[in-house]
Protein backbone atom coordinates (compact mmCIF):
# COMPACT_ATOMS: atom_id res chain seq x y z
CA UNK A 1 0.00 0.00 0.00
CA UNK A 2 1.51 3.40 -0.99
CA UNK A 3 2.22 5.79 2.16
CA UNK A 4 0.38 9.47 1.60
CA UNK A 5 2.90 11.96 0.63
CA UNK A 6 2.45 14.05 4.03
CA UNK A 7 2.98 10.92 5.96
CA UNK A 8 6.38 10.16 4.05
CA UNK A 9 7.15 14.15 4.43
CA UNK A 10 6.69 14.12 8.12
CA UNK A 11 8.81 11.13 8.65
CA UNK A 12 11.59 12.09 6.63
CA UNK A 13 11.71 15.48 8.47
CA UNK A 14 11.84 14.02 11.85
CA UNK A 15 14.85 11.52 10.30
CA UNK A 16 16.31 14.64 9.28
CA UNK A 17 16.26 16.29 12.87
CA UNK A 18 17.41 13.97 14.97
CA UNK A 19 20.05 12.88 11.83
CA UNK A 20 21.14 17.06 12.53
CA UNK A 21 21.04 16.86 16.23
CA UNK A 22 23.63 14.29 16.42
CA UNK A 23 25.58 15.59 13.94
CA UNK A 24 26.26 18.60 15.81
CA UNK A 25 26.33 16.64 19.26
CA UNK A 26 29.51 14.95 17.25
CA UNK A 27 31.15 17.82 16.93
CA UNK A 28 30.76 19.38 19.80
CA UNK A 29 31.49 16.43 22.30
CA UNK A 30 33.82 14.49 19.79
CA UNK A 31 33.78 10.60 18.70
CA UNK A 32 33.40 8.83 21.87
CA UNK A 33 31.64 10.86 23.64
CA UNK A 34 28.29 10.78 21.04
CA UNK A 35 28.63 6.94 20.98
CA UNK A 36 28.06 7.20 24.67
CA UNK A 37 24.98 9.47 24.71
CA UNK A 38 23.38 7.02 22.18
CA UNK A 39 24.09 4.00 23.91
CA UNK A 40 22.09 1.56 25.26
CA UNK A 41 19.08 1.25 27.52
CA UNK A 42 20.99 1.71 30.94
CA UNK A 43 21.33 5.57 30.16
CA UNK A 44 17.35 5.96 29.45
CA UNK A 45 16.33 3.95 32.10
CA UNK A 46 18.83 5.93 34.80
CA UNK A 47 17.40 9.20 33.15
CA UNK A 48 13.95 8.02 33.82
CA UNK A 49 14.75 6.62 37.51
CA UNK A 50 16.49 9.88 38.74
CA UNK A 51 14.19 12.25 36.98
CA UNK A 52 12.31 14.91 39.66
CA UNK A 53 8.89 15.02 39.49
CA UNK A 54 6.50 17.36 37.38
CA UNK A 55 3.89 19.51 38.01
CA UNK A 56 0.21 18.73 36.32
CA UNK A 57 0.00 20.91 33.05
CA UNK A 58 3.63 21.43 32.64
CA UNK A 59 7.35 20.95 31.71
CA UNK A 60 9.11 18.56 34.20
CA UNK A 61 12.37 20.60 34.14
CA UNK A 62 10.33 24.18 35.01
CA UNK A 63 9.02 22.75 38.02
CA UNK A 64 12.14 25.21 39.71
CA UNK A 65 11.48 28.21 38.07
CA UNK A 66 11.57 30.48 40.98
CA UNK A 67 15.26 28.86 42.26
CA UNK A 68 16.78 31.44 44.65
CA UNK A 69 20.10 32.11 43.38
CA UNK A 70 22.53 34.78 41.95
CA UNK A 71 21.94 36.97 38.84
CA UNK A 72 24.78 37.70 37.22
CA UNK A 73 25.17 41.15 35.11
CA UNK A 74 27.26 41.47 32.05
CA UNK A 75 30.01 43.08 34.01
CA UNK A 76 29.85 40.18 36.78
CA UNK A 77 30.81 37.78 34.24
CA UNK A 78 33.73 39.58 32.64
CA UNK A 79 35.17 39.68 35.87
CA UNK A 80 34.46 36.36 36.90
CA UNK A 81 36.50 35.68 33.53
CA UNK A 82 38.99 37.50 34.65
CA UNK A 83 39.25 35.67 37.68
CA UNK A 84 38.96 32.06 36.53
CA UNK A 85 42.19 33.35 34.06
CA UNK A 86 44.16 34.25 37.17
CA UNK A 87 43.57 30.72 39.08
CA UNK A 88 44.38 28.87 36.27
CA UNK A 89 47.72 31.04 35.80
CA UNK A 90 48.34 31.27 39.13
CA UNK A 91 47.54 27.48 40.21
CA UNK A 92 45.64 28.50 43.32
CA UNK A 93 41.93 28.01 44.45
CA UNK A 94 41.36 31.86 45.57
CA UNK A 95 42.82 35.39 44.71
CA UNK A 96 43.91 37.28 47.49
CA UNK A 97 40.50 39.17 47.27
CA UNK A 98 39.25 35.58 48.24
CA UNK A 99 37.63 34.88 44.71
CA UNK A 100 36.83 31.74 43.80
CA UNK A 101 36.96 30.28 40.36
CA UNK A 102 32.97 29.60 39.00
CA UNK A 103 32.14 26.90 36.36
CA UNK A 104 30.40 28.36 33.26
CA UNK A 105 27.59 25.75 31.66
CA UNK A 106 25.97 26.75 28.58
CA UNK A 107 22.39 24.95 28.60
CA UNK A 108 22.00 25.82 24.98
CA UNK A 109 21.65 22.67 22.35
CA UNK A 110 25.51 21.63 20.92
CA UNK A 111 24.49 22.82 17.49
CA UNK A 112 23.25 26.33 18.57
CA UNK A 113 27.34 26.38 20.14
CA UNK A 114 28.59 25.67 16.67
CA UNK A 115 26.68 28.29 15.32
CA UNK A 116 27.22 31.09 17.79
CA UNK A 117 30.42 30.19 19.39
CA UNK A 118 30.76 30.14 23.57
CA UNK A 119 31.43 32.00 26.34
CA UNK A 120 35.94 31.07 27.25
CA UNK A 121 35.42 28.06 29.45
CA UNK A 122 32.19 26.84 29.33
CA UNK A 123 30.83 23.53 29.60
CA UNK A 124 28.20 22.19 27.69
CA UNK A 125 24.64 21.07 29.49
CA UNK A 126 21.75 20.80 26.76
CA UNK A 127 18.86 21.22 29.17
CA UNK A 128 16.37 20.52 27.06
CA UNK A 129 17.76 17.05 25.35
CA UNK A 130 19.74 15.86 28.12
CA UNK A 131 17.47 17.08 31.13
CA UNK A 132 18.31 14.33 33.12
CA UNK A 133 21.96 15.46 33.55
CA UNK A 134 21.93 16.65 36.90
CA UNK A 135 19.93 13.78 38.12
CA UNK A 136 22.02 10.61 36.50
CA UNK A 137 24.67 8.80 38.45
CA UNK A 138 28.36 10.23 38.14
CA UNK A 139 29.63 7.60 35.93
CA UNK A 140 26.85 8.06 33.34
CA UNK A 141 27.67 11.79 33.52
CA UNK A 142 31.11 10.85 32.30
CA UNK A 143 29.54 7.99 29.37
CA UNK A 144 27.35 10.56 28.27
CA UNK A 145 30.03 13.68 28.21
CA UNK A 146 33.55 12.52 28.17
CA UNK A 147 34.25 14.17 30.78
CA UNK A 148 33.65 14.65 34.69
CA UNK A 149 30.54 16.39 36.07
CA UNK A 150 31.73 19.55 38.08
CA UNK A 151 31.47 18.33 42.11
CA UNK A 152 28.35 19.73 43.91
CA UNK A 153 30.69 21.98 45.82
CA UNK A 154 31.25 23.82 42.78
CA UNK A 155 30.21 27.09 41.81
CA UNK A 156 28.02 27.13 38.74
CA UNK A 157 26.89 30.13 36.16
CA UNK A 158 23.98 29.09 34.09
CA UNK A 159 23.32 30.80 30.55
CA UNK A 160 21.71 30.02 27.34
CA UNK A 161 19.86 32.38 24.72
CA UNK A 162 18.18 34.43 26.43
CA UNK A 163 17.89 33.16 30.16
CA UNK A 164 15.14 31.31 30.16
CA UNK A 165 16.78 28.10 29.96
CA UNK A 166 19.30 29.05 32.31
CA UNK A 167 16.95 29.40 35.02
CA UNK A 168 15.67 25.99 34.50
CA UNK A 169 18.65 24.35 34.92
CA UNK A 170 20.08 26.14 37.66
CA UNK A 171 16.70 24.99 39.18
CA UNK A 172 17.69 21.66 37.98
CA UNK A 173 20.73 21.68 39.57
CA UNK A 174 19.65 22.92 42.86
CA UNK A 175 17.12 20.04 43.03
CA UNK A 176 19.70 17.74 42.37
CA UNK A 177 21.46 18.94 45.31
CA UNK A 178 24.25 21.95 43.65
CA UNK A 179 23.27 25.13 46.29
CA UNK A 180 25.44 27.93 45.19
CA UNK A 181 24.08 28.18 41.62
CA UNK A 182 24.06 31.57 39.54
CA UNK A 183 22.47 32.69 36.13
CA UNK A 184 23.23 35.14 33.86
CA UNK A 185 20.28 36.54 32.68
CA UNK A 186 21.04 38.35 29.46
CA UNK A 187 23.11 35.16 27.97
CA UNK A 188 24.34 34.78 24.94
CA UNK A 189 21.65 37.54 23.21
CA UNK A 190 23.88 40.23 25.55
CA UNK A 191 27.03 38.85 25.59
CA UNK A 192 26.85 38.63 21.92
CA UNK A 193 25.58 41.99 21.28
CA UNK A 194 28.13 43.74 23.84
CA UNK A 195 31.05 42.09 22.16
CA UNK A 196 31.65 40.02 24.94
CA UNK A 197 34.93 37.52 24.43
CA UNK A 198 34.05 33.73 22.98
CA UNK A 199 35.49 30.73 22.30
CA UNK A 200 34.78 28.64 18.70
CA UNK A 201 35.66 25.23 18.19
CA UNK A 202 37.86 24.35 15.61
CA UNK A 203 36.72 22.73 12.30
CA UNK A 204 39.72 20.33 12.49
CA UNK A 205 39.58 19.50 16.59
CA UNK A 206 37.90 18.97 19.26
CA UNK A 207 39.80 21.88 20.53
CA UNK A 208 38.14 25.53 21.07
CA UNK A 209 39.62 29.05 20.37
CA UNK A 210 39.18 32.15 21.37
CA UNK A 211 37.75 33.89 18.29
CA UNK A 212 38.81 37.50 17.04
CA UNK A 213 34.72 38.62 15.79
CA UNK A 214 31.57 37.91 18.04
CA UNK A 215 28.79 38.46 15.03
CA UNK A 216 26.41 39.33 17.24
CA UNK A 217 23.77 38.21 15.07
CA UNK A 218 24.97 35.07 14.04
CA UNK A 219 23.01 32.08 14.87
CA UNK A 220 20.34 33.87 17.31
CA UNK A 221 17.21 31.92 15.86
CA UNK A 222 15.00 29.62 17.73
CA UNK A 223 15.05 28.94 21.25
CA UNK A 224 15.39 31.10 24.49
Amino acid sequence: MAVPRRALTSTLLRAAAQSSHRVARHAIFGPARAAATASGPRHALGAAAAAPRTTAGGRWYSVENDTKSRNYSFDDVQEQLSVNDELEATGKEETEAGKRKAIFVDVREPEELLQTGRIPGAINIPVTSAIQSFHISDEDFSDMYGYDRPPKDAHLVFYCKAGVRARSAAGLAQHAGWDSVGVYPGSWLEWSERNGAAEVKSKTSDEWHRSQTNDPGQGEKGAS
